[in-house]
């Protein structure tokens, strides 16, 4: 490990009076639904942004596990600028090419991935957005229940530290005070059940129960994976009872992890729906909803919709950054990379014991729990060039693009122990 970089170097209270300006005009116009600092980025290449005022910062954020292929990809770029002088929206009214091979691809890539006896993967709903595509997976899951057995089939479990959106249906499954009681009542026919619990999602998961959701590792919620035997048991019951299983895959797949999704961290726990978003597209809007054959037949014309879902420009960026971050060799290193960061944070942890209490995750979805609230952490590991972004109890995500190389994971754990060293002086 490197030395731990002490000094403060980019002090949240030394902006320019011409940043501050730009602030407090996006203050003045915007609702204000988040809590950022004074801090304006202007633009990035590869794993490190810059403010308004040229100082540079190492992102361990990623846009929130967005950025997979870091800032200014030169490829993304490149597909934007030739796609966007063909078409850029056309509606769904007619086909488009990009949306028809990237669903193809999403597919193929999936199976292969799972090996012929696992394969499961049919059909794609493509959506511009994480939510929109787990609001699509609910629907589609209470239209099956009507399919498979009638009208009583109709409730959804979701799982305790869940986070699946803030829309109405995805609101109803994200199990959250915090963001669900400002805007009760909620959709009706939603159970929440401990996330690890086997008995009680067992128990859950009945003859009315016509889907549940979850993610194989929780994002929002602090980086919690399931345990091989709570998944399975989930697979087990939902097969038993018809229900349908929906993997939330936005944060956790597409490479993160260093397997192409979650579940395939697991064995033999494949999905009936797998809704995926965040990196797809590299920060470009775009979702989507996979499913197996008779879920996607189920689903009929007029059912479902959307008007930008699937747009070109997206599919066309969405389709070069899927081939690259589903080779198998990239994710191979996202998966080598990811493990010795892990290490060097588990050593930090090692040094800081009354500080630190836990490291956990998979590839680079890495979770810090500490003993105290670490907003100041946050701000700490800022004024020292680095962003990061908190998540459940006490807990600080480790997401940076999957493009992390060695030298820069070094980089970021220097910076992040010099945050956790002054952290500690104040306990």
């Amino acid at each position: 490990m490197k030395k731990p970089i002490l000094q403060i170097t980019h002090p949240d209270n030394q902006v320019s009076q011409a940043t501050q300006a730009k602030v407090e005009r996006f203050n003045q116009f915007t609702v204000t639904t988040y809590g950022r600092p004074d801090l304006v980025l202007s633009h990035g290449k590869g794993c490190y942004v810059y403010d308004t005022d040229g100082r540079q910062f190492l992102d361990f954020t990623a846009g929130i596990a967005v950025n997979a292929l870091g800032h200014s990809d030169p490829e993304v770029a490149q597909v934007l600028y030739e796609q966007a002088n063909k078409l850029v929206h056309i509606s769904n009214l007619y086909h488009n090419e990009n949306a028809g091979v990237l669903a193809e691809n999403l597919v193929t890539t999936t199976r292969e991935n799972d090996g012929p006896s696992q394969a499961w993967a049919s059909k794609v709903f493509l959506s511009n957005s994480g939510t929109e595509a787990n609001e699509g997976a609910l629907k589609f899951a209470r239209k099956w229940g009507k399919h498979v057995s009638g009208p009583a089939k109709h409730k959804i479990v979701c799982f305790s530290n869940a986070f699946h959106g803030r829309s109405f249906g995805a609101l109803s499954a994200t199990p959250k005070p915090k963001y669900q009681d400002p805007f009760t009542p909620l959709v009706p026919g939603f159970s929440t059940v401990p996330y690890n619990d086997i008995e009680q999602a067992v128990a859950a998961i009945t003859d009315e129960t016509c889907g549940v959701i979850m993610e194989p590792i929780q994002g929002e919620g602090g980086i919690h994976p399931a345990s091989q035997e709570f998944i399975s048991a989930v697979r087990k019951r939902c097969t038993e009872k018809k229900a349908l299983l929906i993997y939330d895959e936005i944060q956790c797949g597409l490479g993160r992890t260093g397997k192409l999704w979650g579940y395939q961290q697991f064995e033999g726990v494949q999905p009936d729906i797998l809704t995926m978003a965040k990196p797809l597209a590299n920060g470009v809007p775009i979702g989507a909803i996979m499913t197996n054959e008779a879920v996607g037949d189920m689903i009929k014309l007029g059912e479902h919709g959307t008007t930008f879902g699937g747009n070109p420009l997206a599919t066309a960026v969405a389709l070069n950054v899927f081939k690259r971050i589903s080779d198998p060799t990239f994710m191979e290193t996202v998966q080598r990379t990811g493990q010795a960061l892990k290490e060097d944070l588990q050593t930090l942890q090692q040094q800081f014991p009354d500080v630190i209490k836990e490291v956990r995750g998979k590839g680079l979805l890495i979770g810090v729990e500490f003993t105290k609230d670490p907003a100041a952490i946050v701000k700490m590991a800022r004024e020292r060039g680095l962003l990061l972004v908190t998540a459940g109890c006490n807990t600080v995500r480790v997401i940076p693009p999957l493009i992390l190389s060695k030298e820069d994971a070094q980089e970021g754990v220097a910076r992040f122990a010099g945050a956790v060293e002054e952290f500690s002086k104040t306990l």
